[in-house]
């Protein structure tokens, strides 16, 4: 028997439950990762912090979009976007090894931060074959509408958003035998003498402590639910985002603090997050106003401080929003005119249930909004001047563009002249983290130096990719592929090991 240490404190004798996978996380990564490892016979668990009825973190409340052309093949220019986010300027000494085997690359650059070249490739080949897993699972597929009035690629989404991944893929795991342990929060890896990963210590609805052994996937999300985590990587700003939808509060930070502190290497930004912008004042899941390219932008001091509308909205909106985070409070306003809210199906660019702010004049909407009606009046008749005529499109970046003020607007460019007038308050929502763990193309955790660690996997948002931008609807695409990748890796590896030598 091999000696085994812990990470933290022991856990209360005799409550040691053994499996052969546990699954750390219920939505979309941890799903189909305990799917895939049952179906490659292993006996699994699923720890889930939350209660049944709020599984599934952030996936419960996603529309699930898919970069995806069909079914089958990923949207034009996948890899290249992943691989062309920018990520600093790393040693080209070191990643010059990175069309090398994974296996002949240098230790540091298997560690290093920047993106894997074989994981990319990997998600591209994978994530067709994995929606079609998905759909022998019952799960359908559609070209469904999407918030977004001008685009820049292709999407699909499941029918019923991500609420129908949870339950599906959940009632599927439970009547393979998956074993749910919900408002069970995994706390520490345990490790033995040999460096190898056999199990987590958790804690469960009564403040018990637990102990799960068997040959561990991480799959619990990034840390936006953690303000002190918030606090420690994003600084002030970070009190100026909140998760996005409720699901991402359980998302507290614990499955990458547990990796690291057993030596694991990161990847992906963790200066950054995925933004996303929405109504302050709705408690709805995603409350995204998407419109903002049509109209102006204006801080707390009635100021316009950035270019609306610098391409389709779905490449531009997370960069835009952070430049609204930045701003005094954290908070912008849309204002959209007559002519702006004439725009066909724009209520699907506006998820928000609460009412806009209505005048019927610029002075009297900035006396509602608590704007100086003086300073918002001179910054829209600046704008306006500036305005050209042309040819308006709003359903694609139609080049209409101002001349003359600051910042500039580069598309849809039309005054803000007739009445009545609307604004919407909007504020930076954190969708998830981009600083995460380092996986290779078989989500095996890898180590700073360069080592794989047995018995241990991750998936899902709590694995570093993404570095300026987030490649729009990968998300819950990749969480799917790699936690399928994961689940059979893991089997295989605890089908390899005696029970008795994990014990």
């Amino acid at each position: 028997m091999t000696a085994t240490t812990q990470i933290a404190s022991s856990a209360v004798p005799g409550s040691e439950m053994e499996y052969d996978v546990i699954v750390v996380g219920g939505g979309i990564a941890g799903l189909s990762a305990a799917l895939s490892a049952t179906e490659n016979g292993a006996r699994v668990a699923l720890l889930e912090r939350a209660t049944e009825a709020e599984t599934g973190g952030n996936t419960r409340y996603t529309e699930a979009y898919l970069r995806m052309k069909t079914l089958d093949e990923v949207s034009d220019g996948l890899a290249d976007t992943l691989v062309d986010d920018f990520m600093g300027h790393p040693d080209p000494g070191i990643t010059a090894d990175s069309g090398l085997d994974w296996g002949r690359r240098n230790p540091l650059l298997r560690a290093h931060q920047v993106v894997d070249l074989d994981y990319v490739a990997t998600f591209e080949d994978n994530a067709g074959p994995t929606l079609r897993w998905l759909e022998g699972h019952g799960i359908s597929f559609g070209q469904l509408p999407t918030l977004f009035l001008t685009v820049s690629t292709t999407r699909m989404a499941p029918v019923g958003g991500g609420l129908a991944l949870v339950e599906t893929l959940g009632a599927k795991a439970r009547s393979l035998g998956v074993a749910f342990h919900f408002q069970t929060t995994a706390r520490t890896l345990r490790v033995d003498d040999t460096g190898r990963v056999t199990g987590v210590e958790a804690v469960d609805a009564d403040g018990a402590r637990r102990v799960f052994t068997g040959t561990v996937i991480l799959a619990s999300g990034g840390y936006q639910g953690n303000a002190e985590l918030m606090a420690r990587y994003h600084g002030p700003l970070g009190m100026l985002a909140r998760p996005v939808a409720r699901g991402g509060n359980y998302n507290k930070g614990e499955g990458i603090e547990m990796a690291m502190a057993a030596g694991a290497a990161t990847a992906g930004n963790f200066a950054l997050f995925h933004a996303e912008p929405v109504d302050p004042r709705s408690p709805d899941p995603e409350a995204a106003i998407m419109a903002f390219t049509y109209g102006i932008l204006v801080n707390v001091n009635g100021e316009r401080f950035v270019d609306e509308a610098r391409g389709p909205i779905d490449a531009w909106y997370e960069r835009t929003t952070r430049d609204i985070q930045a701003q005094p409070r954290g908070i912008a306003w849309m204002i959209l005119d007559a002519a702006g809210q004439a725009i066909p199906n724009l209520k699907t660019a506006i998820r928000s249930e609460e009412s806009p702010v209505r005048a019927s004049t610029i002075a009297e909407l900035a006396a509602k909004i608590e704007v100086d009606p003086v300073t918002l009046e001179a910054t829209v008749a600046a704008y306006n001047a500036a305005c050209s005529d042309g040819e308006w499109d709003p359903t694609r970046p139609d080049g209409l563009a101002t001349d003359g003020v600051t910042p500039p607007k580069s598309n849809w460019a039309k005054p803000i002249a007739s009445g009545p007038f609307i604004a919407y308050p909007i504020m930076c929502a954190n969708v998830f983290t981009f600083g995460g763990l380092k996986v290779d193309a078989g989500s095996r955790v890898i180590d700073r130096d360069g080592r794989a660690i047995t018995g241990l996997y991750a998936a899902g948002e709590m694995t570093g990719l993404y570095y300026s931008n987030y490649t729009g609807s990968t998300s819950v695409l990749r969480g799917a592929t790699f936690g399928k990748i994961a689940g059979a890796h893991a089997a295989s590896l605890a089908a390899r090991q005696p029970a008795v030598e994990r014990s």
